[in-house]
């Protein structure tokens, strides 16, 4: 497979090694205050959970960890015309970091080809972020791949992983106000494997309303050390558990459910755990989770098998490139695995 690369793009090697030179030092710690593109100004955030303070003690103020939200964040890179004249069956919502643009067209190629199930409407769109160090340089990048394949979406906060809640709600920002004539709409990750196609068959039809389904996490609760990723303090999050939700790297929602999705979470205190604010964002709503096959969602990377993967929605942590080496193998062997029972 052959791509043509504008002359911009051939610099972006050297850009890449840079990035990753700095990232080496670009550790940030739980405690950093790094959310927020350092031109914008501070949100007004207010807390609803903790009690308030009493006699004279200081209001409790947002944690680091905790991203400024509601905020006027600006879309630096948009596609408000991209449902005015089709209905798309499913937008696909892609977090990817600034900087990966060969990740990107790896995957344009491969699962997020809008094509990739014949006689259904797909719309692809890449969510974005400012990159913390490299965000001026990237910009020109970015402007001339969106004009290229106008399928990127970015707003002007820090790229960084504990705004991934931001990112989403990006997404979700964008289906209400812009494609709300959408029948469902997924978020992935760029580390995964995805099958549109069964999917779309096996799960989403006939088309559903009030329905969210992926790999459900039931009676989890926060870690709170500081030594994990995935570290959320009493200040951000002070219930023991979570509500259900769907893991992060893949999961669908039915278009009305993104849309309330982002309408209760301006009314929400935001935590820097994507996936679990969202099922937090449903419980508000009254909204429950459904169970998908079992093995349809695969949130550990299991070895390649063409039947495997043939009756699978989603696994997690295969690379772009890898997906790309894998994907005439997976396109040559549909149609010689025996289906699995549609779901009702």
């Amino acid at each position: 497979m052959k791509w043509q690369l504008n002359p911009r793009l051939l610099a972006l090697p050297a850009l890449a090694a840079l990035v990753a030179l700095v990232g080496l030092r670009w550790r940030q710690s739980p405690e950093e205050s790094i959310t927020v593109a350092p031109s914008l100004p501070p949100a007004a955030f207010q807390w609803h959970r903790l009690p308030a303070p009493a006699g004279n003690a200081t209001a409790p103020t947002r944690h680091p960890l905790q991203p400024p939200y509601p905020h006027p964040y600006r879309f630096l890179l948009n596609q408000p015309h991209k449902c005015r004249e089709r209905a798309p069956f499913l937008v696909l919502l892609v977090a990817t970091g600034s900087e990966d643009t060969g990740g990107r067209n790896c995957i344009r190629h491969t699962w997020g080809n809008e094509s990739s199930v014949p006689g259904v409407s797909i719309l692809r769109l890449f969510l974005l972020g400012l990159h913390p160090v490299f965000a001026d340089a990237l910009g020109p990048v970015l402007q001339e791949e969106n004009a290229e394949h106008g399928d990127l979406l970015q707003q002007d906060f820090l790229d960084t992983y504990n705004n991934l809640t931001l990112k989403t709600l990006m997404g979700m920002e964008w289906v209400s106000k812009h494609c709300p004539n959408a029948t469902y709409v997924m978020k992935a990750d760029r580390d995964v494997f995805l099958n549109l196609d069964y999917l779309v068959r096996r799960l989403l039809l006939p088309p559903k309303t009030a329905f969210v389904t992926g790999y459900i996490y039931r009676k989890t609760g926060p870690l709170r050390s500081k030594a994990y990723k995935w570290y959320v303090p009493y200040e951000v999050y002070p219930n023991a558990t979570y509500p259900p939700y769907c893991g992060g790297p893949g999961y669908v929602l039915s278009a009305d459910v993104a849309s309330k999705v982002y309408a209760v979470a301006q009314t929400l205190p935001l935590i820097n755990m994507e996936d679990a604010f969202v099922g937090i964002c449903l419980h508000a709503l009254g909204i429950g989770v459904t169970d998908s096959p079992w093995g349809a969602f695969s949130m550990a990377r299991i070895r390649y098998e063409p039947c495997r993967f043939a009756r699978a929605v989603m696994v997690h942590r295969y690379s772009p490139q890898e997906v790309l080496e894998l994907w005439p193998r997976f396109q040559g062997a549909k149609g010689t695995c025996e289906p699995s029972p549609v779901q009702g």
